[in-house]
């Protein structure tokens, strides 16, 4: 056999009765032609991809205090405009999404700003209030807002390190007089993996936690006997948005996500008045 010949090594083994098998290194070559062979197949498919918006393979990174919800509606949403698209969804913390995109192991990235995202396009989408919640025999349960100044005096209850929510909820609580010198935190506060978890938490009367309000539109306290109330400081708010790498040839198709997501935004939201991408 001349592929025999070329790589010196025996593909087949011929002394099995009248049958000829393949030996386990040509089982193995066997195996990876196939997989050229499928790659070589499907370039017409990403060609034909990059003419016509949203189709073909998308990896999206999207962060745990926004998948949850915004996921099932984003696929819903996705799946009736662009039934075309292959979409898959990884989900983790924005330093590791951050990490896969610049590794080429995803495209874009659903994050929540500000963030630390060098070297990357972002394209802001809506702003999320921020909340807070609490059970509904609180002190600030009787105030229409709660002022940030006053947090020092309660135990708050923040998501794990990692999380973008516990860097914007440390920086909430830096503006109360008896923690702006410290990181914010005191010996009683509690740390949640999730937003389920952190509500759990306040439930049981374990402290209070500031909640986006995209989880609670989404209904995250349903079932719990807790309440949300807005806060008194300017910081009382995320913006959501898109990331990808710089001059990304699926640009285009980012744009046209974009627009798909914001009109995934919660009625209390408001959406970003920027319309371009910002390079960071």
């Amino acid at each position: 056999m001349a592929l025999e010949r070329q790589l010196d090594a025996p593909l087949l083994d011929r002394t099995v009765g009248k049958k000829v098998v393949f030996t386990p290194l040509g089982h193995e070559i066997a195996l990876k032609a196939r997989q050229a062979l499928a790659a070589l197949e499907a370039v017409p498919q990403l060609a034909a991809a990059a003419r016509t918006p949203l189709t073909g393979p998308l990896r999206v990174g999207i962060i745990p205090t926004i998948g949850p919800f915004l996921i099932p509606q984003l696929v819903l949403n996705l799946r009736e405009h662009f039934p075309r698209l292959l979409l898959s969804i990884t989900e983790d913390t924005t330093e590791h999404l951050l990490e896969k995109l610049s590794l080429g192991q995803l495209d874009t990235l659903v994050v929540a700003m500000p963030c630390l995202c060098d070297g990357t396009e972002t394209h802001p989408l809506w702003q999320d209030p921020f909340r807070m919640i609490m059970p509904p025999d609180h002190p600030f349960s009787a105030l229409p807002a709660v002022p940030a100044s006053q947090l020092s005096e309660h135990n708050m209850i923040m998501m794990e390190d990692g999380h973008c929510l516990r860097d914007q909820t440390l920086a909430i609580c830096r503006q109360s007089p008896s923690r702006s010198g410290s990181e914010g935190e005191s010996d009683s506060t509690f740390t949640a993996m999730s937003l389920h978890s952190m509500a759990e938490m306040v439930e049981l009367g374990l402290g209070i936690a500031i909640m986006p309000e995209l989880a609670i539109h989404a209904g995250i306290l349903r079932g719990h006997n807790l309440i949300a109330r807005p806060l008194t400081s300017d910081l009382a708010r995320r913006t959501i948005g898109l990331a990808w790498r710089p001059r990304s040839p699926r640009a285009a198709d980012f744009q046209t996500l974009a627009t798909t997501f914001s009109a995934l935004a919660p009625p209390v939201s408001t959406p970003h008045k920027a319309n371009k991408a910002v390079k960071l």
